[in-house]
């Protein structure tokens, strides 16, 4: 009987063993519930506040970021059409700690001082030493960044800017050392459907056949600027361009009060709509410049028998009839050239502009005075400026109280950024000297009536030898011509031989003499 409460002993030890290991395992689980842990968490009550309090914030990062509703938003650097779309796409079932930490993220980067979302595509920017400049720009003194895109030539879908956008992202030629490259720098708004001309041996014509002339020339440029061609969108998109090749740091109100107040142009090709339909008549027009090749030319007949006259600036015709002709059909000019000819000129008889019922007027805008000028003429004021200091008058009074809103024509920024890009850029874009270079008066006048115009005579714009004629062909004494390092006369006497040559335009020359003649 002994061997039997060994085993039951035996048995009772196991048992204990195994009661214990119960006890420890069981007190190992409920322990921790009878210890209180430091409360380093959030109330219930204060972490309903703080979601409460970001709400609006988790709620539009949510939307923005939702693969189904990528949002599209523009950075604007005085106007950068880019299109900035986010790249995180967050799962439904996301937890609250990343969002929230997401959304401190976006509002740190919000709240930084002179920080701007990185956009892509057309001409994206950045910011640099406080200063906006794109990286679509070639030649930009700040940094830049790639564009996968090109803006569009015409009307853009860009939004309209704040106000707090446009003071922060306004773009300044200052910023760069020589003229910035854009994407869209060739790219220009064009006439859909417009007129086309039926003349067999138009300059469009001779142009498309041309090896040189046919990638170059656009036939159906938008040429002039109005009230159906200005918009957010436009603006935007001219604003990265200096004047007056474009809007860059002009003043928006002001251009938009100015531009508002002229009506569409029904047809950018107005001389072709003013042929019967179905004419095979071919236009032809003269374009006087006012070099002193002209003095004793007489050519004025010659002139007076094109369809159309051209002619720009100081056009003194009194006295000069024989040479330069009579009649004017346009009448080119900026705010400058014609304020100062009328200053310098009106005791010659040059005291208001050509005038008659068929006359245009074709305005280059060059800048801030322009649209001051304007503002001037439209509320009939004396020009108070001091961009046009020696003018205190109305300018009016140099049309005679006559003026017809239809028929004063603004020519478009872009037909002028086109004249530049494709036919007339001088080197001087490449220096410091960047900003205050355009081709001359005559040059732009020349170049639109290519626009306009089936065959194109000029008269009167440098030529070889040009050193043996007077500066203008109205001096009383010879004088020598400046070249000002505003134009590049050398490259656009290169310009009209090669037009002359290749049989787009006939341009007037004289036989070579030994001596100057005035």
């Amino acid at each position: 009987m002994r061997p039997c409460p060994r085993r039951l002993c035996h048995l009772d030890q196991t048992i204990q063993g195994s009661l214990l290991l119960a006890v420890l395992i069981f007190l190992l689980f409920t322990l921790p519930s009878f210890i209180k842990e430091p409360n380093t968490k959030p109330s219930r009550n204060k972490h309903q506040q703080n979601i409460k309090e970001r709400s609006p914030e988790l709620l539009q990062n949510a939307m923005s970021q939702a693969p189904t509703t990528r949002r599209k938003a523009t950075t604007h650097m005085g106007s950068v059409l880019g299109t900035h779309t986010r790249d995180t796409h967050p799962e439904a079932t996301a937890l609250m700690a990343n969002q929230r930490r997401r959304a401190q993220t976006s509002k740190a980067h919000a709240e930084e001082p002179g920080r701007v979302p990185t956009p892509t595509g057309k001409a994206a920017l950045q910011t640099q030493a406080g200063a906006q400049a794109g990286k679509g720009a070639r030649g930009a003194t700040p940094a830049a960044t790639p564009s996968q895109d090109r803006a569009q030539p015409t009307r853009s879908s860009a939004p309209p800017r704040s106000p707090a956008t446009q003071r922060s992202q306004k773009l300044k030629a200052t910023n760069f050392k020589s003229e910035p490259q854009w994407d869209f720098e060739d790219e220009y708004s064009l006439e859909v459907g417009g007129l086309q001309t039926t003349c067999p041996d138009s300059v469009k014509i001779k142009a498309s056949k041309s090896p040189w002339l046919r990638t170059l020339f656009l036939p159906n440029l938008t040429l002039f600027l109005d009230s159906g061609h200005f918009n957010q969108s436009e603006w935007d998109r001219l604003e990265h361009f200096s004047p007056p090749f474009g809007f860059m740091e002009l003043n928006f109100s002001l251009v938009q009060k100015v531009v508002a107040r002229f009506p569409p142009v029904p047809q950018q090709q107005l001389l072709l709509a003013s042929l019967r339909p179905g004419s095979s008549r071919c236009i032809s027009c003269a374009v006087v410049g006012n070099g002193g090749i002209l003095n004793n030319s007489h050519v004025g007949p010659e002139i007076d028998s094109h369809d159309y006259v051209f002619r720009l600036s100081g056009a003194v015709i009194k006295g000069y009839e024989h040479d330069v002709g009579t009649r004017t059909s346009f009448y080119g000019f900026t705010a400058f050239s014609l304020t100062q000819s009328l200053l310098i000129l009106g005791s010659r008889g040059f005291r208001h502009v050509p005038l008659g019922q068929d006359v245009r007027y074709l305005h280059f805008l060059e800048g801030t005075r322009d649209y001051e000028w304007l503002e001037a003429l439209l509320l009939n004021r004396t020009v108070t400026s001091r961009n046009l200091s020696w003018f205190r008058r109305r300018p009016q009074e140099a049309f005679q109280e006559a003026l017809q809103l239809d028929r004063y024509l603004l020519l478009h920024p872009d037909l002028l950024r086109y004249m530049k890009n494709r036919f007339l850029r001088s080197k001087t874009l490449n220096t410091a000297h960047w900003r205050i270079y355009r081709p001359t008066t005559g040059a732009l006048l020349l170049l639109t009536a290519l626009q306009l115009c089936d065959r194109v005579s000029a008269y009167g714009f440098i030529t070889e030898g040009h050193e043996r004629f007077s500066d203008h062909y109205y001096d009383k004494s010879w004088k020598r011509t400046i070249f000002y390092i505003n134009h590049d006369f050398k490259l656009e006497r290169t310009l009209w031989k090669r037009l002359h040559d290749e049989g787009i335009i006939r341009l007037y020359q004289r036989p070579m003499t030994s001596k100057p003649t005035i």
